[in-house]
């Protein structure tokens, strides 16, 4: 019964859910269909599917995740930067508006929900951890000028085709000269007009003396009103036969279950984006899961989220959908309209169901530019110069992948940015491993703490060297240890000890093991002793279930200052009488105290 728990998070709350408890569910879901039903219409319009497909998209994912996600605010459905993926992955194997398109988009979402719940099942929810903020931040920035640029050509009413920004900037240039007018007039004031809302609009009615809470929910169904305002506006002038493009005839009623197209082929060709899709759509949905359930104390269960997002994008599928993730937006949304729990998602897929099964047909004459300013105000949100500035004075390292994964997202495609992204992200990890910080640290005078020699003012003394290594030891660091010991004891003859300090050290692996092998049988050939210190706990159980501590031609000390009084107890004797100086004007010890 634990186990079936375990998989089905919708027992747990769903024992104490009650009459308070669905109000607030029901609120929240009201407010959060307002939001859904224009946006699940623009971004399949971004992922090249008929508009339908974003309502499609936007139903039975949420009931799914519902059933088995963990996140008590998290609103699944269609999101910018996987409708753009999508767009991308697809538009390389079917020319768009074509029913192999819309197969393969149905497909691309259950061969990404089949792999997210496998990765969930083999406990894989730790692998998010391996993409490094900035890259991740750079990405997002990156994908969000790329929809932005690619949603111009509806703005402005002309053809345009791309998927880079280079191509896409290109190719409206293009046909600058073909402008509709009326059309740029609908797209720049819809823009203008969605900016505002997102800014002054909810200052302006509280000013009014409107409550926060209602003035929240006017605000938040700015799009809806664009939408209405401009489908009028259309419908009145017939400004379809002025060359406005519009939405046109959206069918009506709810999706009938289907399978993904069986073609193996198809099935190859998609593996690669759909894995890219999941990872980036697990991040993003997890990052947010877990931003808005520490708001609340409440718990996010990684592994279980891999498995509802992959119910919810394999509910998709079968819906005719497309990929899904939880969405920034929409979930904030969600948390601040009051969810309780993940009944409000389920709540907002009867009122999507609702839209599709009567609200079409009103949305026949809606511009497309009006959709496409939608999609623009949101994306925009999303890009953080702000973060790349931040990024550059903390970390040049840093700096370099998120330029990096910027560019090549930019100018050679979504696909590519992810996979520089990802290879960037690991090879920072491993160029840090692989140097780790080593300090060469001495006695505090009047202490017993061992801090740099090159931060503090210490006691070292001339016979022992005490070495400080601050990060596990594995083979891709293990021969920077080498030659670090040995460059510091050439340039030291009258040394006769060397003592590696291990308090950071977690873990040392085959390798490391071999070169602190090597270091103690050249040390000692130099007539150097070999120490360790401070060893931990589960580190020390593994070494001695070797013969590496038979052949240690020194000691292991359970601390520090224990091998600095044995080793050199007249230099210990000389730093114990010495205090260090205070600071003339504050009570702190003059230098860094780390």
């Amino acid at each position: 019964m634990t186990l079936f728990v375990r998989y089905f998070p919708i027992l747990t709350w769903g024992r104490t859910y009650d009459r308070e408890t669905a109000t607030s569910d029901l609120v929240a879901a009201v407010i959060v269909t307002i939001m859904l039903i224009p946006q699940s219409l623009a971004y399949a319009l971004l992922a090249g599917l008929p508009p339908e497909v974003g309502l499609y998209a936007s139903i039975l994912p949420l009931v799914a995740y519902a059933i088995f996600g963990t996140s008590r605010a998290l609103a699944v459905g269609p999101v910018a930067v996987v409708s753009l993926m999508t767009a991308s992955a697809v538009g390389e194997l079917a020319q768009q508006g074509t029913p192999e398109y819309l197969g393969a988009a149905i497909a691309l979402a259950f061969l990404s929900g089949l792999m997210l719940m496998v990765m969930g099942f083999l406990k894989l929810g730790f692998l998010a951890n391996l993409l490094s903020h900035p890259v991740i931040s750079g990405f997002i920035t990156a994908s969000g000028l790329l929809i932005a640029s690619s949603q111009l050509k509806h703005i402005l009413g002309v053809p345009a085709q791309g998927h880079t920004l280079y191509d896409i900037l290109l190719s409206i240039g293009s046909h600058i000269a073909d402008v509709n007018w009326i059309t740029l007039a609908i797209g720049a004031t819809a823009t203008a007009f969605l900016f505002w809302v997102r800014k002054g609009l909810k200052p302006l009615l509280i000013g009014l003396g409107l409550k926060p809470f209602w003035a929240d929910i006017v605000t938040k169904a700015g799009p809806v009103a664009a939408v209405a305002a401009t489908t009028l506006l259309a419908a009145l002038l017939e400004l379809g036969e002025e060359g406005v493009r519009l939405v046109g005839d959206i069918p009506s009623g709810l999706p009938m279950p289907q399978l993904p197209p069986l073609d193996s082929q198809l099935w190859l060709d998609l593996a690669a984006p759909a894995l890219l899709i999941s990872v980036i759509g697990f991040v993003e949905s997890v990052s947010v899961a877990q931003t808005l359930a520490a708001k609340k104390r409440q718990r996010i269960d990684p592994d279980q989220e891999l498995i509802g997002l992959g119910a919810s994008n394999v509910a998709s599928a079968i819906s005719g959908g497309y990929p899904v993730t939880g969405g920034f937006a929409r979930s904030v949304v969600n948390f601040d309209a009051g969810a309780a729990t993940p009944a409000a998602g389920a709540f907002t897929a009867i009122g999507i169901a609702v839209a599709t099964l009567f609200l079409t047909p009103l949305l026949t004459n809606l511009p497309q530019a009006t959709l496409a300013a939608t999609i623009i105000v949101a994306v925009l949100s999303l890009v953080d110069f702000g973060a790349i500035k931040r990024t550059y004075a903390y970390s040049k390292s840093d700096f370099s992948a998120m330029a990096a994964t910027i560019a090549i997202t930019l100018f050679f495609g979504v696909e590519q940015g992810v996979v520089t992204g990802v290879a960037l992200s690991i090879a920072l990890y491993l160029y840090r491993s692989s140097r780790p910080h080593m300090a060469i640290v001495g006695v505090v005078p009047g202490s017993e703490h061992f801090r740099n020699i090159d931060r503090h003012t210490v006691v070292t003394g001339s016979k022992v060297l005490t070495l400080r290594v601050d990060e596990s030891l594995f083979f891709a660091n293990s021969r920077y240890l080498e030659d670090r010991i040995y460059a510091l004891v050439a340039d030291r003859p009258a040394i006769e000890h060397v003592v590696l300090m291990c308090p950071a050290v977690n873990e040392i692996d085959a390798s490391a093991l071999e070169s602190l092998e090597e270091i103690n049988h050249r040390l000692s050939d130099s007539g150097v002793t070999f120490h360790l210190s401070e060893v931990k706990g589960p580190v020390m159980d593994r070494l001695q279930r070797t013969d590496f501590l038979d052949h240690l031609t020194g000691q292991v000390f359970l601390s520090q200052y224990e091998a600095f009084r044995t080793l050199d107890p007249l230099t210990a004797h000389v730093a114990e009488s010495h205090t260090p100086k205070k600071n003339a004007q504050s009570d702190v010890w003059s230098g860094p105290v780390i």
